[in-house]
């Protein structure tokens, strides 16, 4: 468990950066470039999506060349690309270049860390394993988020925005540092031979392909937590406590990863991923009703419920349904399918806020995610992938 350790550590700094960050910049380009709700799912949408496309190539690479911990070193780095582009974004066209920059960088180092992490999984606790690193992910999340809360708070109106982003790139340097410390195995020195997996997409285990179309659909009325966070701002909460909404969410999440990690190690998976996308069901339509702030703040601690059981459970799912040669370039595939659909998802979201008001995007959203739970609960197993 050292290197789950590790790699969760370098997460939870590169997080502490991102999350400072992530929930300011909807903030910011509404109120430094007057965009629109539509304009930042169209945004979101495009950077988020465009990382994704690269997750499933980059699983490839760390699969044929073996070099997971320099590929993932790589994606952490251009985070602190991402904060000095902000620092001297000038439009929101730079806004946009910005994130792309950042989501590509995730895309890039997300499948070889979870390779690694499942690597370093000790047999038969791979949900904690999976558990464990996301906790520690969240965790960051929440300290990034009560860092920027607090600024905010303290601000009084007068956000001094390239101030934070610069002090948000001090924790994603310190989790780079933190890569001297990860331990490679041995295998993984030299080139292997495998064959593209879209050659043979039409072998890959049925149960594989049957949950990369659920999380297809489900992401489809998953738009992005950007949506979330204005739609507590039209509640009525100001900036400050649109973030701290935020930081409930995030600590919630790393508080119950762990737990229910090991719970899916237990019960299945099936049944924490049934669960999971039916508690996103009811916090979305609780959105759609918003009827007031405390009933806001139970939503987003349901929200952060629903992180900890989904996350890391569908990447121990995906890692165990994956051939072992190709498990890299399965768990990269997952994030393209879902990164796929998000560009849909958040502009779709964006339209429909924008047109037919804020209500409507979540019951469409909370109707796509109980359709995904029943196809799970007719068609899908816990299956695990045996090798012949």
């Amino acid at each position: 468990m050292r290197n789950v350790i590790i790699l969760g550590l370098i997460s939870f700094f590169a997080d502490v950066g991102t999350e400072m960050v992530y929930p300011i910049v909807p903030l910011y380009l509404t109120a430094v470039f007057g965009a629109t709700p539509a304009l930042v799912g169209i945004i979101e949408g495009t950077a988020e999506s465009l990382a994704s496309l690269l997750r499933v190539f980059s699983g490839y690479m760390t699969d044929k060349y073996q070099n997971r911990k320099k590929v993932a070193f790589a994606g952490y780095s251009m985070g602190i690309i991402y904060k000095l582009l902000l620092i001297i974004a000038g439009s929101w066209t730079a806004v946009f270049g910005a994130r792309a920059v950042d989501r590509i960088g995730k895309g890039i180092r997300t499948a070889p860390r979870d390779v690694m992490v499942s690597q370093a999984a000790e047999k038969g606790k791979l949900g904690k394993a999976f558990g464990i690193h996301k906790a520690l992910d969240m965790a960051g999340s929440a300290l990034g988020i009560l860092i920027a809360y607090l600024i905010l708070r303290e601000s009084s109106g007068n956000i001094d925005y390239r101030r934070i982003f610069l002090m948000s790139m001090i924790p994603g340097i310190l989790g780079l540092m933190l890569f001297f410390f990860v331990r490679e195995s041995e295998q993984n020195n030299s080139e292997v031979t495998i064959e593209p997996f879209w050659k043979n997409i039409g072998k890959l285990d049925s149960q594989l392909r049957m949950y990369l179309v659920v999380v297809f659909m489900f992401t489809l009325g998953n738009s992005s937590n950007t949506f979330l966070l204005l739609r507590a701002k039209s509640v009525g909460f100001d900036d400050a406590g649109v973030i701290f909404m935020y930081f409930i969410y995030t600590i919630t999440a790393s508080a119950l990863s762990m737990p229910f990690g090991k719970m899916s190690d237990k019960a299945g998976r099936k049944k924490l991923l049934v669960s999971g996308y039916i508690v996103f069901a009811i916090v979305y339509l609780g959105f759609a009703v918003s009827l007031n702030k405390p009933f806001v703040v139970l939503m987003f601690v349901m929200y952060g419920a629903y992180t900890a059981m989904i996350t890391g459970v569908e990447r121990a799912f995906v890692s165990e349904i994956s051939p072992p040669e190709l498990k890299g370039t399965m768990l990269g595939l997952h994030s393209t399918v879902a990164g796929i659909a998000l560009f849909p998802a958040s502009v779709l979201a964006g339209q429909l806020w924008t047109s037919f008001g804020p209500e409507v995007p979540f019951v469409f959203g909370a109707c796509m995610s109980l359709g995904a739970a029943l196809i799970l609960i007719l068609f899908m197993k816990n299956g695990i992938y045996i090798e012949d």
